[in-house]
């Protein structure tokens, strides 16, 4: 029954109230059959969090459902903060990537910077220390205003609060679009170590055990982020600042410190981080896991600033924050723990048996609500969406024209030397210009495992104290995703699974972060569901389950979505990390071999987009069975030390390629190529299931045999040697003149 002080509020409610807090009049009515009452404000603040897009992914539940998630390595799935796998020795690795794109469009410092710092608590509310950053950023078009502040502004709030938590940032990819003008994607993810019999889980239990806040005090900050992050922007964007968080990595680090020395004790029953929605979300989340009800005293919650009220205490997001239930006999022991690291720590509630979420402030219940109904019943929607067919048929329609391009009816007279000034276009543009300005501000190799560093196929982790290595990845390629959103879906886990593959990783899990425009569109709405089903479909193929994940939804701003991102963040193992390999060429005389396939695939291609200035055509066809039997050959030979470096084969396809190896060895190549396909079209084309490698001569023969043998294509492509790149009769370009290339265009960019 409603107190005194609901009462008194729930009249005020009024159906402009309601839309301010993102509800739609059936989300409305909803509440109001959950709730059997009106709320009070405070309560229709929970209900607005809780059921927000960010919070309940109540569009795209239903899809999520289809995604695999058990495999042999897998310990625990979606569903907690993060995803554990079984790496051997009672070891696990817990990691998962999430979103804060629309805080840093808004304030790209403070939002990137406390997106690292939400995806840190992920991570360690497990009882795993981190080892690893990564990110996946985009930009809009680098001519667009705001771009070079964003650039600027993320890039300097990532490397901030990693840099000073102590843990390393060891990978990413950062592209450019006008897709990407009115709302940039800010994509983080954490890895950490843990052993398998120290995981902690977030589901109350024990009625009567304290409930326990920890960490900094609650301010005004975040109010509202998670409602903010599940709409889409308008021309009034800039006034939501006021919702953007403040992080304080310092802060972080001994949190981090203080959870895991607690975490060597048996005190712990439950531990849940405060991210979106706060204590919200927090306290509902730990309380429906357990089948369990809480009662909170707000007015112990410690603030640090002064009159605020029950509604701003339990929707801010303020930073470094984390929810525990204790044993009551153990409250004291870590009351200790945090006051030795100067952090704080107060008794504010405990658990009941009632199933309610009961708040109180100054002796008064300021909100009495039922925890199953709001954590589990948000509203479910089957929306309208396009049908992949229709994405087919409409990549295809422009198919014929596009197939003319590729048999070289249509193209540009190809003279001596075209390629040269075609490849230096290429690796000066954009998306695949060299990102050290970026990398270089993020400390990569603090902790000191850090084995194989940014620019190459995989981050590479060495298992502090163990010959074990973790090999870390992020991909996508959201132009396919926009053509043929079930191959671009399929693509994205596929190149995961080859960039581990190509530094000798055995494969063993992704997390995801889902980021599309506004889904009430039939069309972004057709994409999530056709990324998705070609996602679910090479996770099958590969055996590389999803284990966690975020949905980043209405990233758009005035009817103009993004690109359809979905980022996939790939971990394998290495068992021993001295058996790894780079994509650095390395001897003069070794032999350089093209593993699969090439037909010449330019359809979304980069070389399409950036020499000829078009977007269109189908994406490369994913062949699911190809890519397991290339990548499992690959990483045979680089696991028996018969290879001295490997790359695989994408974004430009094999002449870039080409050049990353000599520019990361600073070595030419002398090269041939087939008559089979036009130049640009063995050169830029992107098919897939492509790995380069190179063998020492006394070897490489005998590996070309056991490919042919096996049934994949294996071409003698040329020789490392010389200072050049040269492709017979076709194109010679210095290396030098490849790395002024590849490395000037962004610093250039971001002096002016």
């Amino acid at each position: 029954m409603a107190s005194s002080a609901q009462a008194k509020t729930a009249s005020s409610i009024t159906p402009d109230m309601v839309a301010e807090h993102g509800l739609t009049p059936g989300e409305y009515q909803h509440l109001l059959d959950v709730l059997g009452r009106e709320p009070n404000l405070v309560e229709l603040g929970i209900f607005s969090v809780m059921w927000s897009e960010h919070c309940s992914y109540k569009t795209t539940r239903k899809h999520l459902g289809k995604l695999p998630t058990k495999g042999s390595h897998v310990i625990c799935g979606p569903g907690e903060n993060a995803g554990v796998i079984d790496i051997g020795d009672g070891q696990a690795a817990i990691f998962k990537m999430e979103s804060h794109n629309h805080p840093s469009y808004i304030e790209p410092f403070q939002g990137a910077a406390t997106g690292v710092g939400g995806i840190l608590r992920d991570v360690f509310t497990m009882g795993a220390r981190p080892i690893a950053n990564l990110n996946a950023l985009r930009f809009g078009e680098p001519s667009h205003p705001k771009t070079r502040h964003l650039v600027s502004g993320v890039v300097r709030g990532i490397g901030f609060y990693g840099n000073c938590v102590g843990v390393p940032t060891v990978g990413g990819e950062c592209t450019f679009h006008p897709s990407y003008n009115g709302n940039c994607l800010v994509n983080a993810m954490t890895v950490g170590l843990a052993d398998q019999d120290k995981i902690f889980y977030s589901a109350a239990a024990g009625v009567g055990n304290p409930v326990v806040y920890v960490g900094s005090k609650t301010g005004r900050d975040g109010i509202h982020g998670a409602t903010m992050a599940s709409a889409e922007f308008t021309e009034d964007s800039e006034e939501k600042r006021p919702t953007v968080q403040v992080g304080d990595p310092f802060s972080e680090k001994l949190l981090i410190e203080a959870c895991l020395e607690l975490m060597q004790t048996d005190a712990i029953v439950a531990i849940q981080d405060m991210g979106a929605a706060g204590l919200t979300s927090s306290s509902f989340e730990m309380a429906d896991k357990g089948g369990l009800g809480i009662e909170l005293e707000l007015d112990r919650v410690p603030m640090r600033e002064e009159g605020m009220t029950p509604y701003e205490i339990m929707l801010s997001e303020s930073q470094e924050r984390m929810l525990m239930v204790l044993k009551p006999e153990r409250e004291e022991m870590a009351k200790a723990i945090f006051r030795k690291w100067e952090l704080d720590f107060a008794t504010i509630g405990h658990l009941t048996d009632t199933g309610r979420m009961v708040l109180k402030m100054h002796g008064e219940v300021v909100a009495d609500l039922p925890v199953a109904p709001i954590s589990s019943e948000a509203p479910v929607y089957e929306r309208p969406y396009k049908k992949s067919s229709e994405f087919r048929a409409q990549s295809s329609g422009k198919w014929e024209e596009y197939e003319t391009l590729r048999q070289a009816a249509r193209t540009p007279s190809y003279k001596l030397w075209t390629l040269n000034s075609e490849l230096l276009t290429l690796i000066a543009c954009p998306d695949i210009a060299s990102k050290r300005w970026i990398w270089e501000q993020y400390d990569h190799q603090v902790m000191n495992d850090t084995v194989q560093i940014p620019g190459g196929d995989a981050a590479i982790v060495r298992v502090h104290g163990t010959k074990k290595g973790l090999a870390l990845t992020s991909d996508v390629t959201p132009r396919y995703c926009e053509a043929d959103p079930i191959e671009g879906g399929k693509q994205a886990v596929a190149e995961s699974w080859r960039n581990i593959t190509a530094v000798g990783g055995e494969p063993l899990a992704i997390t995801n972060c889902l980021n599309f425009g506004n889904p009430q569109r039939p069309e972004i709405m057709g994409q999530i569901v056709g990324c998705l089903e070609g996602m679910g479909e090479a996770c099958r193929a590969l055996a590389y389950p999803i284990v966690s994940g975020n949905v980043s939804l209405y990233n758009e701003t005035n009817g103009s979505g993004v690109q359809p991102t979905p980022n996939i963040g790939g971990v394998g193992l290495l068992k021993d990390v001295t058996k790894h390999t780079t994509l650095a060429f390395k001897n003069e005389g070794d032999i350089i071999l093209l593993i699969g396939e090439t037909v010449g695939h330019l359809g979304s291609s980069l070389y399409l987009r950036e020499i000829l200035g078009r977007e269109e055509g189908a994406p490369p066809p994913v062949d699911l069975a190809r890519e397991k039997e290339h990548g499992d050959f690959v990483r045979r030979l680089i696991q028996a030390g018969r290879v001295t470096a490997c790359h695989d084969l994408s974004d430009g396809g094999l002449l870039v390629a080409l050049a990353e190896m000599a520019m990361a060895g600073r070595k030419g190549a002398q090269v041939r190529f087939p008559n089979y396909l036009p130049p640009h079209a063995f050169a830029f084309g992107e098919d897939q299931a492509r790995y380069l490698l190179t063998a020492a001569p006394d070897k490489a023969e005998a590996i070309r045999r056991e490919f042919e043998k096996a049934g994949i294509p294996c071409f003698h492509l040329g020789e490392v040697g010389g200072d050049t790149l040269q492709i017979e009769g076709r194109m010679k370009v210095s290396v030098d003149a490849l790395r002024t290339a590849h490395e000037g265009w962004l610093p250039r960019y971001m002096n002016g």
